[in-house]
């Protein structure tokens, strides 16, 4: 069975249900969790309609500061659901360009057995255009996911 599942979240609620499952999960294999968020870098196409717009734009380290928060409470929400479900929970978080990459990444940097992730996909034209995290993950990682609807 499974020794160290990766649950990668972004603190929606739809995510925060895949993370409910991969508790109960870990917690019936005798698995360990590792909770992962990844944080996207400030967007400079952002500074660009900011300034041609006349908007103040979001100071980079301030933009920096605020998703570093974000992160550090959406994990620490999985910690706590962890610690209460008797399992033992590690927390990470990396800024990426690429969520997808960073969760196959972070898995086998971690030497995880499985992802537990939720299903965000997307429909019609913008899921074709687009794709979703979620089946980028499930066309790149080397190691089962499993996906939560």
């Amino acid at each position: 069975m499974y020794k160290h599942i990766l649950v990668p979240t972004d603190g929606s609620a739809l995510s925060d249900k895949a993370v409910e499952a991969a508790i109960k999960l870990a917690k019936l294999a005798g698995a360990r969790l590792t909770a992962f968020h990844a944080v996207e870098p400030y967007p400079l196409q952002g500074a660009y309609a900011a300034e041609a717009s006349g908007v103040p734009e979001l100071q980079p380290e301030v933009f920096a500061e605020r998703s570093e928060e974000y992160a550090k409470r959406v994990l620490e929400a999985v910690a706590g659901a962890a610690a209460a479900a008797n399992v033992q929970c590690t927390t990470v978080y990396a800024t990426s360009h690429s969520a997808s990459q960073a969760i196959v990444d972070k898995a086998r940097a971690e030497a995880c057995d499985l992802i537990v992730m939720a299903s965000h996909g997307r429909r019609g034209l913008e899921g074709f255009l687009l794709g979703s995290e979620t089946q980028k993950v499930l066309t790149h990682s080397t190691i089962p996911v499993l996906v939560y609807r």
